[in-house]
């Protein structure tokens, strides 16, 4: 297997993030690892808190729901609906993050994340997830969010998994 790479955040455009990562791992289990309820529940509150929900409708239209309690104190949810689904390639998903003005079923605001899962050297998985967030304000926001630190910590946490899953 390939070594692993380091994350790489750019923006290519004033509304876009995005995120790239080799991980260790062959793309069909990374893909599977990213689509698990069970296993999203493991890597997707990186070491930051405690996932209690993960709802996942993983087909084009059905929705997604996510929820974890962060270092024990606060509660965070995000939820959206899946645009399109490649098995091992691609998915397209909106994203939202709930507040009392945004519950459950809101769209309003949402970002779109596509995420690539591609064949790299030594059998491992380039993942790259491109966030239109639809402004540069919206962009700004998400990228001084903490997000870099804990993406970081999803991808270690999901290669582990990976691995596992062999």
């Amino acid at each position: 297997m390939a070594q692993t790479s380091t994350m790489n955040v750019t923006f290519p455009s004033d509304e876009e993030i995005l995120i790239t990562r080799t991980v260790n791992a062959p793309r069909h289990l990374v893909f599977r690892a990213w689509t698990t309820p069970e296993l999203v529940r493991k890597w997707w509150p990186g070491r930051r808190g405690e996932m209690t929900v993960a709802d996942m409708d993983l087909r084009v239209g059905g929705a997604w729901r996510y929820v974890m309690v962060a270092h024990g104190e606060f509660e965070v949810a995000f939820h959206g609906r899946y645009g399109e689904i490649v098995p091992d390639q691609r998915i397209v998903h909106t994203e939202i993050m709930e507040t009392p003005d945004a519950g459950p079923d809101s769209e309003d605001g949402a970002v779109v994340n596509t995420i690539t899962f591609e064949d790299a050297d030594g059998g491992a998985t380039l993942v790259s997830i491109r966030t239109d967030a639809g402004s540069k304000e919206v962009r700004d926001m998400i990228a001084q969010s903490g997000m870099e630190g804990g993406v970081r910590e999803q991808f270690e946490i999901i290669e582990e998994l990976a691995a596992a899953l062999r």
